[in-house]
């Protein structure tokens, strides 16, 4: 009787059959009954005698997000998590998700342009020995060093529009991802100051710096072990910690020195964060520069933001992985509208420790990419205590006046103090010089 009246249930239209419902939803049987395994779908009623699936046509809309989901290439383990959240928290999570795959795409992107660039300038190479006719390569292209001067990131105009107003189009960043095709012709090394300070309003300083002959670095710390969090990753940086010599290594050894010292760092702040009550609560940002004597790599996580001084034009090299920018970026919020906004400070990527229950999951690996270099470059690496609340054509200004790096981060830092020091700051200066002058 109790199953005649299930089935009378579902003739009425109150529940409708496993095939109804794949139709109303647009998903198959198999994918239905695959769903109800893992717990992503249940059906509202399972016919205890002959396993017969009944669902409710309210089910639907639940059913097609699922869909739209997979349709994005999203995990099912992460789908999971997003049904069961309500709708304005499931679109914050399904933003993050999204932000993280085009980040990961540009990293993609970057190694790809740089295979192409690297199997070019060999192919070149070839083509010059004598008798070998392997390769039409263009010899014009592997004889000087610049690579392509391609742009490494998926930045939207904000990145990749110069501080001193030139256009937002990618081609506006000198230098970007492009791989030096050899040794540059004169030795170059870098002049370099770091500077960090407490601000005007913490009590504590979570915020490290390191300005090296090899390595520039600056970390924003958060979270109970934030202060471990930004040394530790900094640490798993220097020189001694990813094997870096005086001798230049070539772009592909860079490269993987890159892979190797972003998953350093990335375990390094697990570990320093391990401790704590709650270690993915805490974490860092991070933005660093290593230097080899002809080529820097480029390592970037977060809100940390490393920017080019180059021919009197300030450039933002760096991409912030934070949820105002992915709003940016797809035009749903202006820049002006992102200073306001109550989630600026949510970030989608960060090194942080184990994640369990972390409301937006984040990603743990850094973006790494190899840049161009010329004599007379002037970088600077800052936290968002500095970014966030020094207007650019002050930053600007501040940076081209100073006559040498440590006058430079000494202006910054002051900068932030007069905006009210509202954090701590971080901030590294460093010029590309002639090794002799050096």
């Amino acid at each position: 009787m109790a199953r005649e009246g299930r089935a009378v249930g579902a003739a009425s239209g109150e529940l409708v059959t496993i095939g109804e419902f794949a139709r109303l939803s647009r998903l198959s049987a198999k994918a239905l009954r695959r769903y109800d395994e893992l717990g992503l779908l249940r059906p509202a009623l399972v016919d205890p005698v002959n396993g017969y699936r009944y669902y409710d046509p309210a089910q639907v809309e639940g059913a097609r997000l699922v869909a739209w989901l997979r349709r994005i290439g999203m995990p099912l383990s992460r789908i999971g998590r997003i049904v069961a959240l309500d709708a304005g928290a499931a679109a914050v999570e399904i933003r993050a998700y999204w932000a993280r795959v085009e980040a990961e795409t540009a990293a993609r992107r970057d190694l790809a342009m740089y295979l192409v660039d690297h199997l070019s300038a060999e192919g070149g190479a070839m083509s010059r020995i004598p008798g070998n006719t392997g390769s039409t390569g263009n010899a014009g292209d592997t004889g000087k060093a610049g690579g392509t001067g391609r742009t490494g990131s998926s930045a939207g105009a904000e990145d990749t529009g110069s501080l001193g107003g030139r256009g937002s189009s990618g081609s506006g960043v000198p230098g970007g991802s492009g791989v030096l095709g050899g040794p540059v012709a004169v030795p170059l090394a870098i002049r370099c100051a770091a500077l960090t300070d407490t601000g005007a309003v913490r009590t504590t300083n979570q915020d490290a710096a390191f300005a090296g002959p090899q390595l520039l670095a600056v970390a924003d710390g958060f979270g109970e072990g934030g202060a471990e969090a930004s040394a530790a990753a900094i640490e798993a940086l220097k020189p001694t910690a990813w094997g870096g010599g005086d001798g230049a290594l070539s772009a592909a050894d860079l490269l993987n020195a890159l892979e190797d010292t972003a998953d350093s760092a990335s375990r390094a702040v697990r570990d320093a964060v391990a401790p704590c009550a709650d270690p993915d609560g805490s974490g860092t940002t991070l933005t660093a520069m290593l230097w080899t004597g002809s080529r820097l790599g480029l390592v970037h996580i977060g809100d940390s933001r490393a920017y080019l001084l180059r021919g009197g034009e300030l450039f933002r090299i760096t991409h912030d992985h934070s949820l105002v920018q992915s709003m940016i970026d797809d035009g749903s919020l202006s820049r002006e509208e992102a200073a306001s906004h109550p989630g600026r400070a949510l970030l989608l990527k960060a090194l942080v420790g184990e994640a369990r229950s972390a409301p937006v999951a984040v990603a743990c690996r850094p973006d790494v990419r190899l840049r161009e270099v010329l004599a007379g470059d002037r970088y600077l690496l800052c936290s968002d205590g500095l970014s966030a609340v020094v207007d650019e054509a002050e930053l600007r200004a501040a940076v081209i006046a100073a006559e040498v790096p440590e006058e430079a981060v000494r202006r910054l830092v002051g900068l932030a103090h007069e905006a009210g020091g509202p954090d701590n700051v971080a901030c590294v200066v460093a010029d590309v010089v002639v090794a002799a002058e050096e």
